[in-house]
């Protein structure tokens, strides 16, 4: 029983080791992904306010913040996530070691 016992702890280390060192994101990817989801919805928030109706205008439709500045927070979102997915860190921690 205790040779089973230790080939399958054996098997289960080598497994762990082996999914470690194949897994394509790493924790700092899902932090950066995480950030970059924050920058998309501020983004979007800041875009966001009332309408002008057929008995009202609303002059805020044309305000800096909703077509400048809500805009190029969301794409810099957009960026900062592809560059989360594709970045490699374990490339920069062989650098500094």
């Amino acid at each position: 029983m205790s040779t089973k016992t230790s080939n399958t702890d054996k098997q289960r280390a080598q497994f762990e080791e082996l999914s470690e060192s194949t897994k394509p994101l790493e924790r700092f990817n899902f932090i950066g992904m995480a950030i970059a989801g924050a920058l998309i919805v501020l983004g979007f928030l800041l875009m966001l306010g009332g309408s002008s109706t057929m008995e009202e205008f609303n002059p805020d439709i044309f305000s800096t913040r909703r077509i400048v500045v809500g805009p190029c927070i969301a794409f810099l979102g957009f960026v900062a996530m592809g560059a989360a997915i594709i970045i490699d860190p374990s490339r920069f921690q062989k650098k500094n070691k």
